[in-house]
């Protein structure tokens, strides 16, 4: 991490809250110098991603900062998942408004924390001061040819999100809805039926699935060779979904909810599912920041996906299928089909 105008400030704020003592473990080279050292495994490929989060933006900035610095690093973790990829390495670039150190302490402990349970070591970034924002850029290795695309999905192959056994998608948007609420924003219609201590109570219940999500990373290692195409959910499945069908040359058919119990509502949480089972589709289909992974696999692969799902204790919900047809629907449970018309969280639509 490097210059900033008082430099002799932040040197001393990197050292005091970013400078670890235990070795590293995937670079030569860390914190410190002009640049670090990243050496790629032998006969494996680098897999990188970076992403910015910006106060009141993509978090709260009255969030708790241990929570902001998990998600900031989860974020960029969950690509990596989608790839395949196992984590290695790490750079942080961090503006803040000032040198808050009980923030820098609970911020880093966040960060660091996740880091840690990954075997991922920060190796360098930059300080500086201004509005509240985080840039990360993360480092992978997957083994050649066996990254996970967006590209490998073909007509007929099942679509599959992981989910864990309480948790589901849309789960973080609502909760970021109750949020709203509770700040006096104006809350989503679902919402208006709720009592104030209704809202709090499911609040409590999700709050975490919002500020602390949990990156799929040993799923997405289970499904190389398994999974045909990946994508990680970030901006809502009706958005992300749109990019796997872009990238294979596919379309895509979703179901509601089927007598056999695949479909949409499964992948929700029985506590989005208080809300009625139709307010609990759309949330599932518009909802960002759920960090799940949304794959398509061969059916013959279904006894191995049932397998890894055993291996790493989640769900892996059933969803739909993919079409020769282009475009994506949504089949009701009645068997009508209807186009989704939503196309997900766009910064600058």
């Amino acid at each position: 991490m490097s210059s900033s105008p008082t430099a002799a400030g932040e040197f001393s704020l990197i050292a005091r809250h970013f400078q670890r003592r235990q070795p590293l473990r995937h670079a030569a080279l860390g914190l410190g110098d002009d640049c670090a050292l990243l050496q790629p495994l032998p006969g494996e490929q680098l897999a990188i991603s970076t992403d910015t989060l910006v106060a009141d933006r993509h978090f709260f900035a009255d969030a708790d900062p241990a929570a902001i610095g998990h998600k900031a690093l989860a974020v960029n973790l969950s690509d990596l998942a989608a790839m395949g990829a196992q984590p290695l390495a790490f750079t942080l670039a961090l503006t803040l408004p000032a040198a808050d150190e009980p923030w820098l302490a609970a911020f880093a402990h966040g960060l660091l924390a996740l880091a840690d349970a990954h075997g991922c070591d920060l190796i360098g970034g930059d300080t500086t001061r201004g509005p509240l924002s985080l840039t990360i850029t993360v480092f992978g290795s997957v083994p050649r040819e066996q990254a996970l695309l967006r590209s490998g999905a073909q007509a007929g192959d099942d679509i599959y999100v992981s989910h864990g056994a309480t948790q589901g998608l849309g789960d973080a948007l609502l909760a970021l809805h109750l949020l709203q609420a509770q700040k006096g924003q104006a809350p989503a219609p679902a919402l208006g039926y709720l009592s104030a201590s209704q809202q709090s109570a499911l609040l409590q219940t999700l709050q975490a699935r919002l500020e602390w999500p949990t990156p799929r990373v040993a799923l997405g290692q289970q499904l190389r060779g398994v999974a045909s195409a990946c994508i990680d959910l970030s901006d809502g499945l009706q958005g992300d979904i749109r990019h796997l069908l872009a990238a294979s040359g596919t379309g895509a058919t979703l179901w509601a909810q089927n007598p056999d119990g695949t479909g949409l509502l499964t992948a929700a949480s029985p506590s989005l599912r208080t809300l009625g089972d139709a307010a609990a589709i759309d949330y599932a289909l518009a909802g960002g920041d759920d960090y799940e992974l949304l794959f398509t696999a061969a059916p013959a692969q279904r006894a191995a996906l049932h397998a890894i799902a055993n291996r790493t204790h989640l769900a892996l919900a059933r969803i739909g299928q993919m079409d020769a047809a282009p475009g994506l629907r949504l089949q009701h449970a009645n068997g009508q089909a209807e186009a989704v018309a939503g196309k997900g969280y766009d910064h600058f639509s």
